[in-house]
């Protein structure tokens, strides 16, 4: 497990456009669409005075978390490719062990570009404390272990790097469309709102923003409390590392 984890810290190093593309696409979007909005869109449920650049913040935090959780997980596509997988699932170890290190590597490294983006809050207009940083970094692990360990289920799954990317494009980026990081809850149409309220990925953006106002809860706005959305954010890891530790036995036997 340790091995794999180091392995996943090694790889990154070596592959400095993984950071480009996990952290630069995300800080354009954010830069573009807070800017372009910021005249004209106020966020339902908002306090007064909050503009489009500071609520869209915690959602790029999670676009973050999401494509670093992608580059990480298509190692495992491309390990199957180049013989390396089948080189750990002969080892005596258990599946488990190999599904957690992939995904404690992933996170790991989805929670270093996220602290990278939290330097930047106070030009969102968030004023960070000791306590809300360590906070929102907390969140930020939970939510990149589910991400993780919900892309380790598909890449288990697929044996290009095109499907894989097909289907994380699919299923992770609605995933987040759908979490309120683009856009509140309030004023949607009903079934939209269910949709979003399904969604796991819901509690750990409301999560992030619970946390990065930590000092001040009434600035986090309508969403989620934060102890039932740090639950079930938890619950989210668990139940999407479950399914990928199964889903890497069966593909072992």
């Amino acid at each position: 497990m340790v091995t794999l984890w180091w392995r996943e810290m090694v790889r990154f190093c070596r592959q400095r456009s993984r950071l480009v593309g996990a952290f630069g696409q995300p800080l354009l979007l954010w830069v573009l669409l807070g800017g372009g909005f910021s005249a004209s869109f106020r966020p339902p449920g908002a306090p007064e005075g909050t503009g489009y650049a500071e609520y869209f913040y915690p959602g790029i935090v999670a676009l973050v978390l999401l494509f670093t959780a992608i580059f990480a997980t298509i190692s495992i596509v491309e390990d199957r490719r180049e013989g390396f997988l089948q080189a750990i699932l002969v080892a005596p170890v258990g599946r488990g062990s190999i599904v957690l290190g992939q995904a404690l590597g992933g996170a790991t490294l989805a929670l270093l570009q996220g602290v990278l983006l939290l330097l930047l809050a106070p030009a969102a207009g968030i004023s960070l404390t000791v306590a809300s940083a360590l906070a929102t970094a907390g969140v930020m692990f939970l939510v990149a272990f589910g991400l993780t360990s919900l892309g380790l289920v598909i890449a288990w799954r697929i044996e290009s790097t095109q499907g894989f990317h097909a289907i994380m494009n699919l299923i992770l980026i609605p995933i987040w469309l759908l979490s309120g990081a683009f856009f509140p809850t309030s004023g949607v149409p009903v079934w939209l709102q269910w949709a979003m309220t399904l969604n796991p990925l819901t509690y750990g953006v409301a999560a992030l923003r619970r946390c990065l106002y930590l000092e001040n809860p009434a600035l986090a706005g309508d969403v989620a409390p934060l102890l039932p959305s740090l639950l079930l954010t938890l619950l989210f890891g668990v139940v999407a590392f479950g399914a990928a530790a199964a889903r890497a036995r069966r593909t072992a036997t």
